[in-house]
C-alpha cells in the first residue's frame, strides 16, 4: 500500500522518533532474475539509507545478495544446495555486493564498514559482547556498517538459515528503536496477495491478530531464502525483544522510513531483553542434551537458579564447553537452552561423584547463559 501524503502529524511515532535503525534488504530486492547485482536497485536503496541519516537517524544495513550476485560469475543458474556450493558463490558475490554498496555510498560522503557474523560470534560471550562494540565503534565513527551472514565459514550447524531473523538478532544487538523488513511485497497480507480480496494488514498489535492469516512459505523469485514465513517470524523475534518493525517492498523503502504509512507495523509487545539469551534461544540450535531430575527441572524454570551438577542425571551428544546445549526433564521434554560449561565426555565422571564434591564443582548451565523454551 503506498498510499496518499500524510501529514507530519499522521506519520508514525515509531518511525519517526527511531534515533537508531536496522534496515534488512533481501536478495530479490537487489538483484536480476539472473542472480547479478541490480546497480538501480542498490542506488535507490542507498539514496533512501542516506537520506534517513540526513534526517539524524543512525542506519545499519543487514544485505542478503551475496550468494546471488556470486551466481552469475561462476555461471550458476540458480542458487545451490550444496553448502559448498553455497559458500563458493558467497565468496565471489560478498565482495562484489560490498565494492558496490561503498561505491554507491561514497556518492553521498558515507563509509561503509562491513560485518560478517556467525552464530558463535554472537552466542559465546567473548564473542557477542565484541560483535555490539564493532558496531557501536563503526556508529560512533559515522560509518554505515553492513551486516551478513559469513556464509563462507559457516556450517550448516551454526548457521542463521536467513537474514531475516539475522536483522531482528542484530536490531536488539545494537539497541536499535525500529526494524525495517524490505521485501519484494508490500506488506503483509491476510492472504496470497495475488487472490482477489486479499487484504493488506496496516498494523499487528499481536500473534491474536495473525489467528486468521495465511502466510506463505516461500519467496517468488528464487535467489534467496527468506518467505514471508521467516518475514513474520523475525518480526515476532523483534517485536518480543521491545523493537517494532515495519515489513513493506524495497519500492516503499523511503517511504516508510519517512514514518508513512505503508507496509505493516508490527507493533513491540516484549521489552528489550539481555542480548546473548536472546540470540541464544532464536540463533542456536543444542549440540547436545543435558537430563535434568524432577527437582532440577523446577529449580531451573521456576525459581530461575542454575543447573547444578547434582540435578543432572545424564547426558547425550558431542559437545564441548560453551556449545549450546538443551535442558531435558525426565519426560524427555526439552525446557531450556544454555551454554554448558563441561565437554560431553566430562559429564560421567561428574555424575559419578559424591554430592559433596558435586556442591563443590561449577554449574553445569550458568542461569546467566540460560534461557526457558
Amino acid at each position: 500500500m503506498s498510499g496518499a501524503p500524510f501529514e507530519a502529524a499522521d506519520l508514525r511515532p515509531v518511525v519517526t522518533g527511531a534515533r537508531r535503525v536496522v534496515v534488512k534488504v533481501g536478495s530479490s530486492s537487489l538483484t536480476t532474475a539472473e542472480g547479478g547485482i541490480d546497480p538501480q536497485r542498490l542506488q535507490s536503496l542507498v539514496d533512501v539509507l542516506a537520506a534517513t541519516r540526513a534526517r539524524g537517524t543512525e542506519v545499519v544495513l543487514v544485505s542478503s545478495g551475496a550468494i546471488a550476485a556470486g551466481l552469475a560469475p561462476l555461471g550458476m543458474r540458480r542458487r545451490p544446495t550444496l553448502l559448498a556450493e553455497q559458500q563458493a558463490a558467497a565468496s565471489v558475490g560478498q565482495g562484489l555486493l560490498v565494492h558496490h554498496y561503498t561505491t554507491a555510498l561514497r556518492h553521498h560522503g558515507i563509509t561503509a564498514g562491513q560485518v560478517l557474523l556467525t552464530v558463535d560470534d554472537v552466542t559465546r560471550r567473548a564473542h557477542y559482547r565484541n560483535a555490539a562494540q564493532t558496531v557501536s565503534a563503526l556508529l560512533g565513527m559515522d560509518v554505515l556498517p553492513i551486516v551478513n551472514e559469513n556464509d563462507t565459514v559457516a556450517t550448516t550447524e551454526i548457521r542463521f538459515g536467513d537474514n531475516d531473523r539475522l536483522a531482528a538478532l542484530v536490531a536488539h544487538l545494537v539497541r536499535a528503536d525500529l526494524l525495517v523488513l524490505l521485501s519484494d511485497v508490500d506488506g503483509l497480507y491476510d492472504a496470497d496477495p495475488r487472490t482477489p480480496g486479499a487484504r493488506l494488514l496496516s498494523e499487528v498489535h499481536g500473534l491474536d491478530d495473525l489467528a486468521d492469516v495465511a502466510i506463505g512459505k516461500t519467496g517468488a523469485a528464487g535467489v534467496g531464502t527468506g518467505g514471508m514465513e521467516t518475514k513474520v517470524e523475525a518480526a515476532s523475534i523483534a517485536t518480543g525483544a521491545g523493537v517494532p518493525v515495519v515489513l513493506t517492498s524495497a519500492g516503499n523503502a523511503g517511504a516508510a522510513l519517512a514514518g508513512d504509512h505503508v507496509g505493516t507495523l508490527f507493533h513491540a509487545t516484549g521489552r528489550k531483553r539481555k542480548r546473548r539469551l536472546l540470540w541464544l534461544q532464536h540463533a542456536t540450535e543444542g549440540r547436545g542434551s543435558i537430563v535434568l531430575d524432577a527437582g532440577a527441572v523446577r529449580a531451573v524454570t521456576e525459581r530461575g537458579a542454575s543447573l547444578l551438577a547434582a540435578g543432572v542425571t545424564g547426558a547425550h551428544g558431542d559437545f564441548h564447553a560453551g556449545d549450546p546445549v538443551d535442558l531435558v526433564g525426565p519426560d524427555g521434554e526439552v525446557v531450556a537452552r544454555g551454554l554448558v560449561n563441561y565437554d560431553a565426555d566430562e559429564i560421567p565422571g561428574l555424575l559419578a561423584r559424591t554430592a559433596p564434591e558435586k556442591r563443590r564443582e561449577r554449574e553445569v548451565v550458568h542461569r546467566d547463559a540460560l534461557v526457558l523454551l
